[in-house]
């Protein structure tokens, strides 16, 4: 049964690190869920609020709304293909004590990163060294810098609303979750969100990147599933020049996206997606 909430239930007052969050509300109701811990050594404060169900229509975008005074940003959430149980029920979650986002330097992050990815001394690597720098022309293994800011075309947090919405509808079998968190890009690491492991097992790291995002591009996490990651863009780029620099970012955040993406695998076509894309998603294998 739905419950009326003014108060912030004790479950999810549980979710903040600390007791400034009585002083919080949330009007809005909410469906039947339960609270969730992570696993191993996460401690014993639970870092997510899960719905047992679908997420209600609408129900993000009013929970979105309210997080100014709820302090509780919504997410959408998937799960493993085949499992449903994965990663949220089975708490596969991992947050890390002392990890901020705000400890990293976003340039160095993505240009490392880019360096790696783009490295041509890989004796196992199965793409030759020609073939592997024609992934990302026309940077190459130059590592283009960060791509310049735009200015929204609309509200980032109504362009949220809205195609949260979209992605609620398109998948109606994402569940609601809720973070104590102050930005989107915040509740991937106080979850300890593991979609990305395989590439980096510090999720503070994502965090970084994400913020970046959000003061350049109006962008916003809506959703987050096994391992993909769903967001709001009110800044896209409308032309290719535009969008070439921010493939790279993405590429270097993502390599997955182009590697393993629509055909042809490369950053050029990639980019050329981007373009006027109200939306951004990614996977990481």
């Amino acid at each position: 049964m739905t419950s009326q909430l003014n108060e912030m239930p004790a479950d999810l007052v549980e979710l903040f690190p600390d007791s400034g969050a009585r002083r919080r509300t949330l009007t809005v109701p909410l469906p039947p869920g339960r609270t969730v811990r992570g696993d191993e050594g996460a401690g014993e404060r639970p870092v997510l609020w899960v719905s047992e169900g679908p997420a209600p229509a609408g129900l993000w975008s009013r929970l979105h709304a309210a997080h100014h005074d709820s302090g509780l940003w919504p997410l959408l959430l998937d799960s493993l293909p085949g499992d449903p149980s994965r990663p949220w029920d089975q708490g596969e979650l991992w947050p890390r004590a002392g990890c901020s986002a705000a400890e990293h330097e976003v340039e160095r992050l993505l240009a490392d990163w880019w360096a790696s990815y783009t490295d041509t001394d890989d004796e196992n690597d199965a793409l030759a060294p020609a073939e592997r720098l024609a992934v990302t022309a026309p940077y190459g293994r130059d590592w283009p810098g960060l791509a310049p800011a735009a200015p929204p075309r609309m509200a980032p947090q109504q362009h949220a609303q809205h195609w949260a919405e979209q992605l609620s509808q398109a998948q109606p079998t994402m569940r609601l979750g809720l973070v104590a968190a102050a930005r989107g890009s915040d509740a991937l690491a106080a979850v300890g969100w593991q979609g990305a492991v395989n590439y980096t097992d510090d999720t503070s790291e994502l965090a970084a990147v994400l913020r970046s995002w959000e003061e350049r591009f109006g962008v916003r996490v809506i959703g987050v599933g096994f391992a993909e990651l769903y967001l709001s863009v009110a800044a896209p780029p409308k032309d290719l020049a535009e969008a070439l620099p921010i493939a790279a970012e993405h590429f270097a955040f993502c390599p997955d996206n182009i590697w393993q993406g629509q055909r042809p695998c490369t950053l050029s076509a990639y980019a050329d997606r981007l373009v006027d894309a109200p939306t951004w998603a990614f996977w990481w294998d």
